[in-house]
């Protein structure tokens, strides 16, 4: 197997700023574009990514062994599973932004069924814990998105830097939607 050189991105690009600009972004929904038209770009690109981003949890786990896992099921298994401690819903909830608690019990639910994830009540609380068999799952997406994914970047200090840059502006974005969610909550 070749490897491919990887694929050279810029933090961004800049567009001409002519009204004939507006023409050029790519949007998904142009009647937003006006106020801030380069948001509605970044928002578009968040979506896509978004979605790429989830079909890549479900074949990635699909390749691992599990057909059956819808990409929050991945997303709550890994974490779980992240430092071998338990964790409760509301710990689950609150890490992986979660609103709808219900979601993540249908979940846990399915990854209880599966035999990949158990819990254990203690006083009023659910505590969860990775089996052995979705700890030996886990490592298998590991060696797969290592393989497939993982393998595909420059792994260099420019690109490492790159990525940590965009994985603090994410998370600061979060707060930003999140607090506009809040204020059009009661608008």
């Amino acid at each position: 197997m070749t490897k491919d050189k990887p694929i050279k991105t810029t933090a961004s690009t800049s567009l001409p700023t002519s009204k004939s600009a507006d023409n050029l972004r790519i949007v998904t929904s142009a009647h937003l574009a006006t106020a801030y038209p380069e948001l509605s770009e970044f928002e578009f690109g968040l979506i896509i990514a978004s979605n790429a981003f989830q079909r890549w949890l479900i074949r990635c786990m699909n390749a691992a062994g599990a057909k059956e896992m819808a990409p929050l099921d991945v997303l709550i298994l890994h974490h779980i599973t992240h430092r071998d401690k338990e964790k409760r819903l509301a710990d689950i909830c609150f890490i992986l932004n979660i609103e709808d608690t219900h979601t993540a019990t249908y979940s846990l639910k399915k990854l209880v069924a599966a035999g990949l994830v158990q819990n254990e009540k203690k006083g009023k609380e659910m505590f969860y814990s990775t089996t052995p068999e979705g700890k030996a799952l886990c490592d298998r997406y590991k060696e797969v998105r290592d393989s497939c994914l993982v393998s595909s970047f420059a792994n260099n200090d420019d690109e490492k830097k790159q990525l940590a840059d965009i994985a603090k502006f994410l998370r600061n974005l979060s707060g930003l939607y999140d607090q506009a969610s809040r204020g059009a909550s009661s608008y």
